[in-house]
C-alpha cells in the first residue's frame, strides 16, 4: 500500500518495532492495541501517560534524533508531512520504511485510521473507530447547523491563526464555527487586520502556544464586540482516537457562547 505522499511500499511482514513521530498518531496506535511494538516516541507524545513515562524519547517532532532512532532498529517509522520535516523524513528513509500521513480534513483523518489499521493488521479496531467517529460527527452536525464567524489563534508574538487547508479549519467547520480567515495555512495577523475582520468569536488554543487568561483580557479589549474563549487545542488539532472526545467538547463550547 502507498502512503498519502505515494512514497511507501507494502511491508513484507507485520512491523514488530515501530517509532511514532506524531503525538496524535502515537495515541491512535495505543487505541489500536499496540504496545510492545512501539519502541520510540517524541517528547511531545504525552498520551497515553504511561507511554510518555516509559517509552524511549527520540527528540521532538521537528528535531528528531536520527542516530537514536537508528539505534532502536525500527522496522517501521510513522510520521506526518506537516508535523515532521522533509529533511528528517528523508534521512530516516535511508535505513527504515517511513509511512507519512498528510491530514487536512476530518475525512483525511478517517482515511489515515483505515490505512494504519490495514498496515498494522488492526482492521477490526480501526474500522470500529472510523464508524464511531462518523456517527458522532453526524449526530453533532444535526444538532448544530449554525455557523459563528470565528478565528482560531495558535501563536502569539506574532499572532498566527489557522487558515484554510488545515485540519483545524475543517474541524472548526464541523464544530459550527465559520473561519473568517480566507488565507491558507497559518497566516500572521496584526491587531489592525484583526479589527477589520470583526470576528464574533475568538478561540485561543492551548497549543502550540499556551494562551492564558491575560491573553483573553488583551484581545477582549481590542475587540469588545467579540467573545474570547480559551480552548483545548488537542480537541481541534489531534487527528486519531482523541477525535472521539471532540464533538462532546464542541457541544460544551456552544453552551458557553453568548
Amino acid at each position: 500500500m502507498k502512503d498519502p505522499l505515494n512514497r511507501f511500499s507494502k511491508l513484507e511482514n507485520s512491523p514488530k518495532r515501530i517509532v511514532s513521530l506524531v503525538p496524535s498518531q502515537t495515541e491512535l496506535l495505543y487505541y489500536l492495541g499496540l504496545d510492545e511494538e512501539i519502541v520510540g516516541i517524541t517528547k511531545f507524545c504525552i498520551h497515553p501517560n504511561h507511554w510518555f513515562r516509559s517509552k524511549q524519547k527520540v527528540g521532538g517532532t521537528k528535531t528528531v534524533r536520527i542516530e537514536l532512532v537508528k539505534e532502536l532498529a525500527p522496522d517501521l517509522i510513522i510520521a506526518n508531512k506537516e508535523e515532521n520535516t522533509k529533511e528528517d523524513i528523508e534521512r530516516l528513509q535511508a535505513f527504515c520504511p517511513v509511512w507519512v500521513s498528510d491530514i487536512s480534513s476530518f475525512d483525511d483523518a478517517l482515511a489515515m485510521i483505515d490505512d494504519l489499521g490495514l498496515l498494522l493488521n488492526k482492521t477490526a479496531a480501526s474500522t470500529r473507530l472510523v464508524n464511531q467517529l462518523r456517527s458522532t460527527r453526524q449526530q453533532f452536525v444535526s444538532a448544530h447547523i449554525h455557523k459563528i464567524p470565528s478565528l482560531y489563534f495558535i501563536w502569539k508574538n506574532p499572532y498566527m491563526v489557522a487558515g484554510g487547508d488545515t485540519f483545524i479549519n475543517d474541524m472548526m467547520k464541523w464544530a459550527g464555527f465559520l473561519n473568517v480567515m480566507d488565507q491558507n495555512r497559518y497566516p500572521i495577523l496584526d491587531l489592525v487586520a484583526l479589527q477589520k475582520m470583526n470576528p464574533k468569536l475568538i478561540l485561543l488554543s492551548s497549543e502550540p502556544f499556551p494562551f492564558k487568561q491575560e491573553d483573553v483580557d488583551e484581545l477582549s479589549e481590542v475587540l469588545p464586540g467579540a467573545q474570547v474563549l480559551l480552548v483545548d487545542g488537542e480537541l481541534f488539532s489531534w487527528y486519531g482516537s482523541r477525535m472521539l472526545q471532540s464533538f462532546e467538547y464542541f457541544s460544551a463550547l456552544h453552551e458557553q457562547i453568548q
